[in-house]
């Protein structure tokens, strides 16, 4: 794991590291490639790279017709089953690449570039590959964890400012559920944050990604602990679906999510009020969210019912208990969800006047 203000320029040491490869073929976006295809070009010289593919990083165009267009790409170019793949985007890039790497021949090496938060900070690390059905989000995918990952804070200054708060909200989360001390650095250096302070972000993206390799390290494959880093998925998911993955970046969405999952803690009596509301106020402090609009909660009940940790199509939650420590695993009646959408649109409504 490279992670540091220009750790770009250690790309190539990391790539060679990996030991003799046939080729490398980088996937990315046009978007990704335009403010840093260059500079990665610049450190890489001494390694081969035979193909540069570029595709729509847009949550819509995550599917499996994008990994088979890859996979046909990577087959024409010659690639065998000792070629790289460089994952060099946000978060759907690198799901999208980790899948295909780990989908193409059975089994190709990836690397990790993320160059947004939300990619930084928690899709780039733990091995979860995947896309999306118009059922839901990441049902299709594998556990694929990348033979290196190269985090250059120095990626986040071109990200377009909503963008860039899309990812506070999955550094939220990692505060919430596992770090108490986290929390509350984000309640004093928010602004700071938002501003993109070098220095807070140094202190901040380290810290998640040491959260989340603890977790993943007890819990690779998601059967037990690993859970809890769903925290405020499981409305978030299903709200980006319900939309055709084109209201909401994934992180408003988790913003969302975050939301509604503490005002179930909070409904069920699991987390006290004041903890509830600073939780509640936290999120607010990063920006207003899309707004839900007409979403009811019949729409959601579908998909909430086919999430991947559903268990017989009873939904799993993951709701605080306080700063720093969630529960997993909780059902709850429908009722209550269906009373917690609807007060998510009340809260909406008020906020827009």
């Amino acid at each position: 794991m490279y992670c540091s203000r220009g750790a770009l320029a250690r790309a190539e040491s990391a790539i060679e590291g990996l030991g003799d490869s046939t080729g490398i073929f980088v996937l990315s976006s046009p978007n990704v490639w335009r403010h840093w295809g260059r500079t990665l070009g610049k450190s890489v010289r001494g390694v081969r790279a035979n193909r540069t593919f570029l595709f729509d990083d847009s949550e819509s165009g995550k599917n499996l017709a994008t990994v088979e267009l890859l996979c046909r790409a990577l087959s024409q170019a010659g690639a065998d089953r000792r070629a790289v793949i460089v994952a060099v985007g946000g978060g759907v890039v690198g799901d999208v690449a980790g899948f295909t790497a780990a989908s193409y021949l059975r089994g190709v090496s990836l690397v990790q570039i993320p160059t947004t938060l939300v990619a930084q900070v928690d899709s780039s690390v733990g091995g979860k590959t995947g896309v999306n059905l118009p059922e839901g989000k990441n049902l299709v995918g594998a556990f694929n964890p990348p033979r290196a990952v190269i985090a250059d804070f120095e990626t986040l200054a071109t990200l377009p400012h909503r963008e860039y708060r899309s990812g506070l909200y999955e550094i939220i989360k990692y505060g919430a559920i596992a770090d108490a001390e986290l929390f509350r650095f984000l309640e004093r250096y928010m602004l700071a944050l938002l501003r993109r302070d070098p220095v807070a972000l140094a202190w901040v993206i380290p810290r998640c990604i040491r959260i989340k390799a603890r977790i993943v390290s007890q819990d690779e494959r998601e059967s037990g602990l690993r859970e809890i880093l769903n925290f405020g998925h499981t409305f978030g998911h299903a709200l980006e679906a319900v939309t055709g993955y084109r209201r909401f970046l994934h992180g408003e969405a988790i913003g969302w999510g975050l939301y509604a999952a503490t005002l179930l803690g909070l409904a069920t009596t699991r987390i006290p009020e004041s903890e509830a509301t600073r939780v509640i106020r936290l999120v607010a402090s990063v920006g207003p969210l899309p707004r839900l609009g007409a979403i009811r909660a019949a729409q959601l009940r579908r998909i909430l019912a086919g999430d991947k940790k559903a268990r017989g199509g009873r939904v799993r939650w993951v709701l605080p208990r306080r700063i720093g420590k969630v529960q997993r695993g909780v059902e709850l009646p429908w009722k209550l969800i269906a009373r917690t959408i609807s007060e998510l649109a009340e809260i909406d409504a008020k906020a827009r006047g």
